[in-house]
This record gives C-alpha cells, structure tokens and sequence, in this order.
C-alpha cells in the first residue's frame, strides 16, 4: 500500500516539473509564423487580366473563386484580387519624334481623350520625349513631365508642355516609367494594377538603353504594358531615300542595331548613312519596323498588355478609347509563389477559369523572372 502511495506521488512530482518547464521555456515557432514570415520575405507575384466572353464583351462581377493560377504547372494559392471596379495607375508616353512632329496637336488632343476616359480615381502620369543639349549637342532624351495624379486640370495643363524631340529614346522612355513613375511600392488599391500606354512606332534611334535590358525590367515590374501602333513606315521611307544631305537619316544606333542583330557575322558594316544606297536604306528600314513590332507583341503579350495599331495618329484617339474601356474591366491577381528559390530563373504562368459561361476566354500575364540571390 505504502509503496502504491509512494509511487503515485512520484508521478504527480515529475508531472508537474514537466509543466513547469514548458511554461519556462519558450515554445517553438507555430507553422502560421512561419508561413507568415515566409511571405513577408517572397515577393508577391501580380497577375493582371481580361475576362470576355464568346463574343468579345467584358464578363464583369467575377470572384477569386472563378481563377485558378500555376507556376511552371504548379498549382498557387491566390492570395489578394481585385474586382474590375479598381482604380488603376497609368504611366502615358509620347512619342513625339521623326514623322510625327508635324502632327503635335494630334497627338495632344488623342491623350487628352484618353485621359478624360479613364475613372476618376484612376491617376495618370505623362512622359514625353523632348530636346536637349548635352556637352554641346542636341540630343533627344525622355522626360516625366507629372508624376502620377488625379487632376484632370494639371494633366491636361501638362499636355501642352509637350515637346517634339529630334530622335525617339524609346527604350530609354520605357526604363524611365519603370524607374521614376513607378519605382516606389503602390498604394494597396493600386496592388496589380499599373499600366504603361504608348503612343510610338516603337523604332527607337537614340537610347543608351537596350531592349533586352526594358525587356527584363518590365518583366520584374509587373506592369501591363499597352501600345498605340502609329504606322510611320510609309512615310519615313518616302524622306528616306535620295540625297543624303536633304533626306530623313538613321542614326548611328539604327545601322548598329540593323547589323548586330540581322547580320552579326558580317564583315561589311556601314556606319556613314551617306554610303549607303537606297536598297540597303529600305532594308534597314523594313527590318527596323518588323524589329519594332515583335518587340512591341512580345512585351504586351508577356505583361498581359495588347497592342492596337492604328495607320495614323487620326485614329489613335479610338485606339485610346478601347485601352480605356480594357483597364477599366481588368481584374488583378496575386499570389505568394511557392518556388521559393532566388535563381533568377523564368516562370510559367498560366491562369484558368471555372464556373463561368462557356466559350469564355482570358489574358493574362505570361510569366516572370524570379529575383536572384
């Protein structure tokens, strides 16, 4: 009996210590810790989309319930959404260089019917190319002429501050919108939901910049990337040919880019425009346009963005018109990947619908480069 006794009370003694001694220690971290902690580190991946139905029209009041996203074919958890009604942050460029600087007007009249179109409270910045002089030559350079507001009034003020440029830093305009228009982290309301609309031919003549360099820094930005395709080819290649004193002229970079990347292997590489003759010209031109245009589809493709081309700045006002209509039935994804490797490599995204009527189609973003170590 006395043993029994001895023995329950030996158990009650270790019991207790034992309690004690988890309220001293402190516990391990939860998994929800974790998890969270996990998140705060992981950038959050936006996914901007359009939802239409068989016949073209916006399929609006949809759900995160209806999206399904993946990674390289991996299922992700969506982790915020943004209903169609959300204001967007919209950086304009302007191209106003080479064929198009007799039509200023224009293309002052076509922006301020673009940004009379969108929401109120959606904010605009505008970015325009300009001349300047630069250890004692003229040089065309970008410019951001108003960060992002919601003032009509100062935006179309700011219209009539744009100027014409002696070549299109198209590239550099582009970096410029990334770096200094939307650099700083958004507003929660704006999360996924940035956008860049330009007005170009997209050939650029004069950027320190390069296309893959835009390329990447898009990418990582997230933003979706709109293009008003103005048609200058025609007219760019009627200045183009004849004498070379009178006529339009690539500039350096062009013929540069032209053989770097049609013919890198080639030993006969003409840098004097005034050597070359007209069928070299018009080949150059050609390639520089078709250039242009691959460039233009694979940045809105990749960014969930679309190109509307337009053979005159005549039509850009519609072309503007339909962009506005497209963000303003955008929905905005995001998501925590769970590949958590800093590689910098490239991913897959691919979203899908459910529960919505048949026939129904969708574009979104088509991937992004990881951050690297």
């Amino acid at each position: 009996m006395r043993f029994r006794m001895f023995f329950i009370l030996i158990i009650f003694i270790f019991t207790t210590l034992t309690a004690v001694q988890a309220q001293v220690e402190e516990p391990p971290p939860l998994i929800e810790d974790k998890n969270e902690i996990v998140r705060i580190e992981t950038r959050l991946v936006d996914v901007p989309i359009v939802v239409t139905d068989k016949g073209g029209k916006p399929l609006l009041n949809l759900k995160p319930a209806n999206f399904l996203v993946y990674e390289d074919g991996k299922k992700q958890e969506v982790a915020e959404f943004s209903t169609t009604t959300e204001p967007f942050e919209v950086a304009l460029l302007l191209d106003t260089s080479g064929s198009t600087r007799g039509d200023l007007r224009l293309i002052q009249r076509a922006a301020a019917g673009f940004i009379s179109s969108l929401r109120s409270g959606d904010r605009v910045s505008i970015v325009a190319f300009k001349t300047a002089v630069r250890d004692g030559k003229s040089v065309a350079v970008s410019d951001v002429l108003t960060t992002l507001t919601d003032d009509r009034t100062k935006l179309n003020n700011t219209l009539t501050e744009v100027k014409t440029s002696n070549g299109t830093p198209y590239y550099d305009g582009l970096l410029s919108i990334v770096d200094k228009v939307f650099g700083g982290k958004p507003d929660d309301k704006f999360r996924g939901r940035r956008a860049i609309v330009a007005l170009t031919d997209g050939v650029d003549s004069t950027s320190d910049s390069d296309f893959e360099e835009v390329r990447e820094e898009l990418e990582a930005s997230g933003v979706a990337v709109y293009f008003v395709q103005v048609d200058t080819r025609e007219y760019f290649e009627e200045e183009l040919l004849g004498d070379c004193q009178t006529s339009l002229r690539f500039s350096t970079a062009q013929i540069r880019r032209y053989y770097r990347i049609f013919y890198p292997k080639s030993n006969e590489k003409v840098s004097d425009f005034c050597k070359l003759g007209d069928f070299e010209r018009l080949d150059i031109s050609k390639s520089l346009y078709q250039l242009a245009n691959s460039e233009m589809q694979n940045l809105a493709k990749k960014s969930g963005g679309k190109v509307f081309p337009v053979s005159s700045l005549n039509e850009a006002r519609s072309a503007f018109s339909e962009v506005a209509a497209e963000l303003g039935t955008k929905y905005s994804l995001g998501y925590y990947s769970t590949n958590q490797k800093l590689d910098g490599s490239y991913r897959k995204i691919r979203v899908e619908l459910k529960g919505v009527p048949p026939g129904a189609q969708l574009r979104a973003r088509d991937g992004y480069t990881a951050p690297e170590n």
